[in-house]
C-alpha cells in the first residue's frame, strides 16, 4: 500500500472541465464489435446445426437450418469486421456523424439541431442485446448503439455527453 495519501494527477488528455464537447472540441468514438463472439457463432452454429442435420430426427434437422443459418450470418458479418473499418460517431459543433451500423457504410451525418433526443435503455432491452442500449433520435428516426458495440460504457457516456452539451448551446 502506498503512504501517499494525493491522488494521482489527472491524465495530459483530460479535459479541463470534465466535458471535452462543452468546451467546443470534438467528441469521436470508434465502435467496436469484438470478432470472438461472431466466430463462435460461425463456426459452432454451423458445425452443430450439421451435426443436428446429418444424426437427427425432423424436429431436430428444422433446428440444424436454423443454426445452419445462423451459423452462415455470422460468418457474413465475421468477414465484413476484415473488409471495413469500425463505424466512428463524430460529435462536433458543425455536424453529427452517426454510422448506420459497426461495420457499415454511408453514415448519416446531420447537423447537431437535428438530434432531437439521446437517451439509454437499460430495462426496456431486446432479449438479444446486452444493456445499456444507446438511443439517438433523429426527429422520426432512432439509432440504436447496443453496449456490445463500445469499448467500454464510458464511451457511450460521451457521446451522450457531447450530444447533450450540443443541444444546449
Amino acid at each position: 500500500m502506498s503512504p501517499s495519501v494525493k491522488s494521482k494527477a489527472e491524465s495530459p488528455s483530460s479535459p479541463e472541465d470534465g466535458d471535452a464537447s462543452a468546451s467546443g472540441r470534438e467528441v469521436s468514438i470508434e465502435l467496436d464489435m469484438p470478432r470472438q463472439r461472431i466466430a463462435a457463432w460461425a463456426v459452432f452454429g454451423t458445425i452443430g446445426g450439421i451435426i443436428l442435420i446429418i444424426f437427427m430426427g425432423t424436429v431436430a434437422v428444422w433446428g440444424g437450418f436454423v443454426l445452419v443459418a445462423i451459423g452462415l450470418f455470422r460468418a457474413y458479418q465475421l468477414a465484413q469486421t476484415f473488409l471495413r473499418p469500425p463505424g466512428t460517431i463524430v460529435v462536433n459543433d458543425k455536424e453529427v456523424v452517426l454510422p448506420r451500423g459497426v461495420h457499415s457504410t454511408n453514415p448519416i451525418k446531420v447537423p447537431p439541431k437535428d438530434v432531437t433526443a439521446v437517451y439509454f435503455l437499460r430495462r426496456s432491452v431486446p432479449w438479444n442485446r446486452s444493456a445499456p442500449v444507446l438511443i439517438v433520435e433523429l426527429g422520426d428516426k432512432a439509432m440504436v448503439y447496443p453496449r456490445d458495440w463500445f469499448a467500454g460504457e464510458a464511451d457511450q457516456r460521451r457521446v451522450v455527453h457531447a450530444l447533450l452539451a450540443q443541444r444546449q448551446s
